[in-house]
Parts: C-alpha cells; sequence; structure tokens
C-alpha cells in the first residue's frame, strides 16, 4: 500500500470516517416513540388540588412523588387549570406564585426519575368560547415555552386537554398549528402530546391533522366506555341516581373494548403515530370488583398495543390513593400495576 494511501487510512480512522466504532455518528433525540415509552404507566395530578390556591391548602404532599415511584409508575399528568391564574391586563401573564408551584411539582417529579406531562386542561374554557379564550391559550403556551426552555426530554407539553364543543375538529386543527408553531420555535425536538377533537375520542382520529415532518408528537385518546358504568353516579354526567351497573369482563365486554383500541391502533399504524391512552378510569360509585376488572383489562389492553397510559387519577375521585388514609386504594393500584410473583 502506498504511504499516502496509509496516512488517510490513518486519518479516517481517527476522525471517525472509517468502520470501527468510532464511525458512529452521535445519538439525535429522541423520536415520539422512544418519548412515548418513556411515559409508560402514569397518574393524573394536582387537576383540582386547592394547593393551586395556597401550599397550605394541598392535598398533595412532596412524599406522594416518592410513593408513585416506588409502586412502580413512570410519569404524571400535571392537569392545569391556568387561565384563572394569568392577568387579563398585563397580556395574560402567568402569575409568579402559580409557576413557583409547578416548578415545584416539576422539579420534585423528576427528582423522583418520573417524566411530567404539563397538560392545559382549560377545554371547558375554549370549548364555551373559543374566539375569546384564543388569546389565553396561545399567551399560555409562549410563556410555557420561555420558562421550560432548558428543561430536560423528560418534561412534555400536551396542547389541550379534550378539545370539543365550540371547538370542532376543523378549528381546533387551526387552534392546535398555532400552539405547536410557538413552541417549536424553542422546543424543536419536545414531546408535543396532541389529541383529536370531540374529547380526545377515538373516532375523531381521521379529522386530526398533523404536520408530517414533525416526528416528536405523541397522539393521546381517553377511554370511558361503557360511560353508564365508569360513570355511574357521577353529578356532573347526571347520572347521580344511575347507579349498580356492573362490569363483569365477559367475552363482549372485553370485545367492545378491543375494537375501539384496533380502531385507534390501525390509525396509529397508517400515520406512523405513538399513542398514549391519556385518561382512563371507573368513578368510585361503582363496586370495587367490576372497577379492578375494568381497569386492568383497559391498562392491559393498551400495554398489548404497546401505548404509554395515564390513569384518571391519584385522588379526589375515580381515586388510587386515599389522602385521608394516608393509604393506597390498592385493589385500583394493582389493577393498574399488577404484583409480581
Amino acid at each position: 500500500m502506498k504511504i499516502r494511501n496509509v496516512l488517510l487510512l490513518l486519518c479516517g480512522l481517527s476522525l471517525g470516517l472509517g468502520g470501527g466504532p468510532a464511525a458512529a455518528a452521535p445519538a439525535g433525540p429522541p423520536d415520539a416513540f422512544a418519548l412515548n415509552k418513556r411515559l409508560g404507566r402514569g397518574v393524573n395530578i394536582l387537576g383540582y388540588d386547592p394547593i393551586w390556591r395556597s401550599r397550605d391548602q394541598a392535598r398533595f404532599k412532596t412524599e406522594y412523588f416518592a410513593k408513585l415511584k416506588a409502586a412502580g409508575f413512570d410519569s404524571v399528568r400535571i392537569n392545569l387549570h391556568a387561565f384563572r391564574h394569568m392577568e387579563r391586563t398585563n397580556h395574560w401573564a402567568l402569575r409568579p406564585a402559580w409557576f413557583t408551584t409547578l416548578d415545584w411539582a416539576v422539579a420534585e417529579a423528576q427528582r423522583q426519575g418520573l417524566a411530567v406531562i404539563l397538560d392545559l386542561h382549560e377545554f371547558q374554557a375554549l370549548g364555551k368560547d373559543a374566539a375569546a379564550n384564543r388569546a389565553p391559550f396561545l399567551a399560555f403556551w409562549r410563556q410555557m415555552a420561555a420558562h421550560y426552555q432548558n428543561a430536560p426530554a423528560t418534561l412534555y407539553f400536551e396542547v389541550l386537554n379534550e378539545p370539543s364543543q365550540q371547538l370542532t375538529p376543523a378549528l381546533w386543527n387551526e387552534y392546535f398549528a398555532e400552539a405547536l408553531a410557538i413552541i417549536r420555535a424553542t422546543h424543536p425536538t419536545r414531546g408535543v402530546v396532541v389529541g383529536p377533537a370531540h374529547w380526545n375520542a377515538v373516532g375523531y382520529l381521521d379529522q386530526l391533522q398533523l404536520p408530517e415532518t414533525d416526528r416528536h408528537l405523541i397522539v393521546t385518546v381517553h377511554f370511558y366506555a361503557p360511560f353508564e358504568f365508569t360513570h355511574q353516579g357521577a353529578s356532573w354526567a347526571n347520572r347521580q341516581d344511575k347507579v349498580g351497573v356492573t362490569w363483569n369482563g365477559t367475552a363482549d365486554e372485553k370485545a367492545a373494548i378491543d375494537r375501539v383500541f384496533d380502531q385507534a391502533q390501525a390509525w396509529a399504524g397508517r400515520h406512523q403515530r405513538p399513542l398514549l391512552l391519556g385518561e382512563f378510569g371507573a368513578y368510585d360509585r361503582g363496586d370495587m370488583d367490576s372497577r379492578v376488572r375494568w381497569t386492568a383489562a383497559v391498562a392491559r389492553a393498551a400495554e398489548a398495543r404497546g401505548w404509554s397510559w395515564a390513569y384518571w387519577q391519584f385522588d379526589s375521585d375515580f381515586i388510587l390513593y386515599d389522602v385521608k388514609r394516608e393509604a393506597w386504594v390498592e385493589p385500583i393500584l394493582h389493577a393498574l400495576i399488577p404484583k409480581t410473583p
């Protein structure tokens, strides 16, 4: 071999241009499927906690993050009712005290190794008057994008929970595109969660428009079927007197779950998008045995398809953890995360 060729070969190897280990390109940011896998098994937290009014009134305690991690959860979805904490006369600025509380929650969750979804939960305000709430909606994401610009990749943004009512599929596509442009200006590869209109219903996935080149989007759907079972006794659903509905885990009942989940999975396969089951749960007016059967069936059906999931919710109703007793509701906990032999 000529001396010149030997020198070129040696230079190429030292620069990582050859075929050895040094040639491996540096790893880029994780794609949406890796980001979604990191979410794993999650829980919705803090949505209706008085902590947002005053830390002294908080139900959720710092040690609960460690409890969640020890129980086997991988992530938390923090439900944010932010509009009431914004100053209308100051360009919809979020109040510093609100950010202080949120920063505490994010830091403590991540200290325990939990990934965090920041979920804008203002679906009711936007659903009732989309035009009037467009300004605070976009202002919220400008501020969140700036505030968390240097956050690790284990922090995710969910653009809006359950777009519905006035946010028709067409209008929701417009609002989502505007918010995503704001986020992507400073977070080009952050995991962003988005779901279809009509309360994140699987049947509306086909109407959700996503930018084809953005491969860091995770698509979320919610599941509460059969509604007469999961919301029995719920006053907000006008079912306060409709109780005694059971779910027995029959072949037909499980097949009903599979039909909906297979429809979602088929959509995900066509579009090459990962899925997050962002909410599911059965209200605690139902009998415990039925709730356990349903919860386990839904969680396993999601996992069998490679989805991540987030149970609704930690405390309050649909309860997973009893704050008064300082104890897990163990049947629900083990329906979500089965005991290991």
